[in-house]
């Protein structure tokens, strides 16, 4: 029989990214926190209104979308325990934070400038995230994700993917994007590996079948994989036959007009490929 396990579903604005609450009778676990405070500060609401210990955030890997609520979920919920899988992805986080206070990005988003000695106001990435150094983590009613890491450098250096037998569910994070153009601002690498890990998941989940839930977007069925692996590759050849910046961009919009995101993400993963 099933562990006592749910599936709560924030579905964010910013950057159509995704933050995952699975609970039971007794606690909540927060996957992910979403792209800005204010978002951050409904999806603290919708917690609280659960009326269980939110135990664990943990933050699937260091892109900001995924982490620039931590400071309001902290805020709100002083006793959880922040925590990533491996310390790779902590650096990945705080150089992140680091590089985006360099460059102005946080600027509105003040709270999660990291903590110096010249900003005691800023967020001390280094005190609040914990490093697990576990393959699992556990309602308080005995649930279990199954956490993975052990993956190459694809969307980004290092990524958490959590399985739920429970709910035999499978959330790949950002190798999948569902009706959302994917962040391909990538080295060519990155690109050939991330395309054989999305055959390596469909291989794996032939069995189970599971509900397939991504980073970005909204849910599906194992055909996900292959959508996203021929994202990638019409991605490819409409890099290697366009001239500009603007030609690409019509190409795809023009393959995928109802994919969200072709502002920010679709044009740095353009801009990324094509010089001016």
């Amino acid at each position: 029989m099933a562990k006592n396990i749910q599936l709560d579903v924030y579905h964010g604005k910013e950057a159509s990214v995704n933050a995952y609450m699975f609970s039971d009778d007794q606690s909540v676990i927060l996957v992910d926190c979403l792209r800005n405070s204010e978002e951050a500060g409904h999806l603290a609401d919708r917690i609280k209104s659960q009326k269980k210990p939110l135990t664990h955030i943990l933050i699937t890997h260091g892109h900001p979308d995924h982490f620039l609520g931590m400071n309001v979920l902290k805020q709100q919920f002083p006793e959880t325990r922040i925590v990533v899988t491996k310390p790779e992805i902590k650096n990945d986080i705080t150089g992140f934070a680091v590089w985006m206070e360099g460059v102005g990005w946080l600027e509105a988003e003040p709270a999660m400038k990291p903590k110096t000695a010249a900003n005691e106001k800023g967020f001390d990435y280094e005190a609040h995230i914990e490093v697990l150094n576990a393959g699992t983590l556990a309602l308080a009613e005995g649930a279990v994700l199954e956490l993975n890491s052990d993956y190459a450098a694809s969307e980004c250096e290092h990524l958490t993917t959590i399985y739920s037998k429970d709910l035999n569910a499978f959330f790949p994070n950002d190798f999948c994007y569902y009706g959302v153009h994917p962040w391909l601002a990538v080295d060519k690498n990155n690109i050939d590996y991330w395309k054989t890990q999305l055959k390596e998941f469909k291989k794996q989940c032939e069995v189970q079948n599971p509900k397939i839930y991504p980073g970005h977007g909204q849910p599906g069925d194992v055909s996900v994989f292959d959508e996203v692996l021929n994202y990638i590759e019409n991605f490819e050849a409409t890099i290697t036959a366009s001239k500009t910046r603007a030609e690409a961009m019509d190409t795809m919009k023009r393959l995928y007009p109802n994919h969200q995101q072709a502002d920010f993400l679709l044009f740095h993963s353009v801009n990324a490929f094509i010089p001016e």
